[in-house]
């Protein structure tokens, strides 16, 4: 197809394009058969946009103690930081699907790209906390966009039989951003700390916006689709979201019970989210349907994406995490990040070429069943495991977390072309908060169920310490010891011993806790690898015995008429 057909009006645009190469939904861009070079001009355009819109806050998110020592706040403070950034991100495709079916892709295209460029270059020049914090909200906001951005292209990419890998493949790429920025991030730190980051990302932006503008989409459909309403609900729906992100993401480290807004602000949310079903579940045309989410296939889904995205913080917040608190630094973990990294790269890879439409389920399952495997080895640990001994077992979470990510959004897609497009909002709505949310609870569980198993184990075992024990006293004079050529008091030396042993007792009760949560990780994607394949091959099963049931009734029926 020629390109000057690209600047017709829409009915003469459309006339030009055989049926597979018409668009999907509003909003969308036709998809015509492009040649060879083409697709690999859009699928590298995708590749950098999509990258462009997750490394920033897969950078932060890595680095956050780094962050907070070059803005100056504690890393309590700093931890607003990717807080901020999911509150925006979470929220942000309400309107913005919306905005594209009204307005157009290429409008969208250039206000995404151009509001990102403006944050990347705000950050060379506030080095405030306050700026900053504006800052990676705006940030949020404007990666909503870049990930579809991304997507659309990578589509692009892919003839009409394929193209369902290249959604794909073109959601499995955001999974990339962060095993890549704990590898490349911090040679950037060492060059000129976070200055040096920032002109990178910088100079990302630049390049995705020269290539997006030499490399436009073709044209989509355009309907008129925003009403009134859609901005109460959003005026709702966006800052309930905000403060229960807010709750899920401060909790565990503020603590839940020491810091009163943490209680104020669920309240606050619960009040807005319900005030906003209110509003939604009396319109005529919604813009989130609940009746539809209220669907048992949705439900499932939703359920199935939230537990897979709970589990997978084993790796983010718990495997990470147990290397950080056993002394490990980042360049230590470098051969870890880069398994990862492969392992990532793998998972979109077979998802894609592995994708049955008839089997989505089935993806899922195994997802969850290798994480349940990688969990378990995890709970194994000591003080002395290393890098090295998790390679494998990461490797597996890592796998499964661009195995399953890709059918989920297919499986949504196809309930939403089900019903003729009209549910499209609801379900981006369903699978960003999904991920966004799950995450963040994921973290939240972990977190806090770490901290209490290490309480409880720290007990249970100085209560076991008897200084009038032999092997005790043994160790305290083999610790004190050590210090024997610089401390010359014994009463000084049994107390640097005395501190020694607590903190040998805290590590230990870190590693049993860590164990805890591996364990109950495990159990808990074990159920659910369960659970997915009974909705898996329930309809078989139904279709089975509905086949059982006709096939007695005929044969009672001919029988009868024998008699």
């Amino acid at each position: 197809m020629s390109r000057r057909n690209w600047d017709l009006p829409w009915e003469e645009f459309l006339a030009t394009l055989k049926p597979h190469e018409r668009p999907t939904l509003p909003g969308s861009p036709a998809t015509p058969d492009h040649s060879t070079p083409m697709r690999w001009a859009y699928a590298l355009v995708g590749v950098l946009v999509a990258l462009t819109g997750s490394m920033g806050n897969a950078a932060v998110t890595a680095n956050l103690p780094q962050l907070a020592g070059a803005l100056g706040v504690t890393t309590t403070e700093a931890a607003w930081l990717p807080v901020v950034f999911v509150m925006t991100n979470a929220c942000m495709n309400l309107l913005l699907v919306k905005f594209r079916m009204q307005y157009g892709l290429r409008l969208f295209t250039e206000i995404i790209l151009i509001v990102f460029l403006a944050t990347a270059a705000a950050h060379l020049f506030l080095n405030d906390f306050g700026s900053t914090l504006v800052v990676r909200g705006i940030a949020g906001m404007a990666a909503a966009g870049m990930s579809t951005l991304g997507i659309l292209y990578i589509i692009q990419a892919f003839p009409a039989q394929h193209r369902l890998k290249g959604i794909i493949i073109g959601v499995g790429l955001s999974s990339l951003a962060i095993p890549l920025a704990r590898l490349g991030v911090n040679r950037l730190l060492d060059l000129d700390q976070w200055r040096a980051f920032y002109t990178f990302e910088l100079g990302l932006v630049l390049m995705a916006l020269a290539a997006v503008y030499a490399l436009k989409m073709p044209p989509s459909q355009r309907i008129r689709t925003f009403e009134k309403l859609d901005f109460v609900t959003f005026a709702l729906f966006a800052p309930g979201v905000a403060l229960l992100t807010a709750v899920l993401g401060l909790g565990r480290i503020v603590w839940w019970t020491e810091a009163a807004w943490i209680g104020w602000a669920l309240i606050g949310a619960i009040l807005l989210l319900t005030a906003a079903v209110i509003v939604e579940y009396n319109r005529s045309n919604p813009l989130i349907d609940l009746k539809w989410l209220a669907g048992g296939d949705i439900v499932r889904l939703t359920l199935a994406i939230l537990l897979v995205r709970i589990v997978l913080s084993e790796q983010t917040t718990g495997a990470v995490g147990f290397l950080q608190q056993m002394g490990l630094g980042p360049d230590q973990m470098r051969g870890l990040f880069l398994v990862m990294l492969v392992a990532t790269a793998a998972g979109t890879a077979v998802s894609a070429l592995t994708l049955n439409p008839t089997k989505l389920w089935k993806p899922i399952s195994i997802a969850l069943l290798m994480i349940a495997v990688g969990a378990f080895l995890d709970s194994h640990a000591t003080v002395l495991t290393r890098p090295a001994e998790l390679y494998f077992s990461q490797a597996l979470l890592a796998f499964a977390a661009a195995f399953f990510i890709g059918p989920t959004m297919i499986i949504g897609f196809g309930k939403v072309l089900q019903g003729g497009g009209k549910h499209m909002v609801s379900f981006i709505v369903v699978f960003s908060i999904g991920q966004n949310i799950g995450g963040l609870t994921g973290s939240a569980l972990v977190g806090t169920i770490q901290t209490l198993r290490e309480k409880f184990h720290s007990n249970q075992l100085a209560a076991h310490i008897n200084l009038g024990d032999p092997e005790t006293v043994l160790r305290l004079q083999q610790l004190g010891g050590t210090y024997a050529h610089v401390i010359g008091d014994a009463a000084q030396r049994q107390g640097v011993a005395l501190r020694l042993l607590q903190q040998q007792i805290s590590q230990q009760a870190q590693v049993l806790a860590y164990n805890d949560v591996f364990l109950l990780i495990s159990g808990a994607a074990a159920v659910g690898a369960a659970w997915v394949a009974l909705n898996h091959f329930r309809p078989r099963i139904e279709a089975r015995r509905a086949a059982g049931r006709q096939a007695q009734a005929q044969a009672a029926a001919a029988a009868s008429s024998a008699d």
